[in-house]
């Protein structure tokens, strides 16, 4: 892939990352804040150990609520070089990582793919490749056989969200021909002794004052994929944060009624997954971006 003239994500900028950032606000070279042994992913991530977790800078969505927006919005990070990134990896195995957790890895992609190259049979636990859900199937193609779990977000299911509170057009069309396209190259989840080794985990964190668009998308999930194929990870942590204040009927926690609503529904529909507790939706789950690691 070019970064002279980058397709990465799909919005498509085109920029020459190795004179100016993208719109994702990434340049040439890899930029992560935080590589640690992560134990807040779902159960079957980070297992007993914890998830081997690098959070690298940049986003291609804008979300007005993000709450790794130090680093999404504002890129704080290091630049490291892709040996350095492989070295992450391993360093993460060696102190017994379940898996190499890739959060918001979509610009690095030609990277993280050079840096698993240099690892080699060396790294022998799975890559999970933890997205937004904002990807084009032909990024995804690249990673086949180099991800074993993707985790992606299904954010919005009426495009107006995505455009009102990611700056994003078409999100649901694009998130949902991507996710069919990771669901195809790895398959059915497959779980061992706790620790997912392949599959998909679709995650959706609820909105408030949104739970109609939320069941929407729980209905597409059941009407796309063959049951138990795909895990849900139903998400209750909402914290209004960054610029969520600038929209009224975000800026709250959501409501014991509405969560409760989709927790139903997901039972109608026969999905399977992970559901949070309404306690864990404080800020106390977002992690300090202090360079651990890198």
């Amino acid at each position: 892939m070019d970064l002279h003239n980058c397709m990465l994500c799909p919005r498509k900028c085109g920029a020459d990352r190795s004179r100016r950032a993208g719109f994702c606000g990434c340049g040439a070279e890899v930029k992560a804040a935080k590589a640690f042994l992560h134990m807040w992913e779902e159960p079957c991530i980070s297992g007993k150990n914890g998830a081997g977790t690098v959070f690298f800078s940049g986003c291609c969505l804008k979300c007005c609520f993000c709450q790794n927006h130090e680093i999404s919005g504002n890129n704080f990070g290091k630049e490291i070089s892709v040996e350095r990134l492989a070295e992450i990896f391993i360093e993460l195995q060696d102190k017994g990582a379940e898996n190499i957790d890739l959060v918001s890895p979509t610009p690095y992609v030609p990277h993280i793919i050079k840096a698993l190259d240099i690892c080699g049979n060396d790294l022998k636990i799975p890559i999970v490749y933890n997205t937004g859900g904002y990807e084009l199937p032909e990024t995804i193609e690249m990673l086949g056989g180099y991800v074993d779990v993707y985790l992606p977000d299904m954010k919005y299911y009426d495009d107006s969200l995505g455009e009102k509170y990611s700056s994003v057009k078409n999100y649901f069309g694009t998130a949902s021909e991507a996710i069919k396209e990771m669901y195809r190259q790895v398959g059915p989840v497959q779980i061992e002794n706790g620790i997912i080794k392949k599959g998909v985990i679709i995650r959706h964190l609820a909105l408030p004052s949104h739970r109609k668009d939320s069941e929407k998308i729980l209905e597409w999930i059941a009407e796309t994929f063959p049951k138990k194929d795909v895990l849900v990870s139903l998400m209750s942590q909402y914290v209004p944060m960054y610029k969520s204040f600038e929209h009224k009927e975000i800026s709250r926690r959501i409501s014991s009624f509405e969560y409760d609503f989709l927790l139903d529904r997901a039972s109608e529909l026969g999905l399977e997954g992970f559901m949070q507790e309404r306690s864990s939706a404080v800020s106390d789950y977002t992690p300090d971006f202090d360079l651990t690691g890198i």
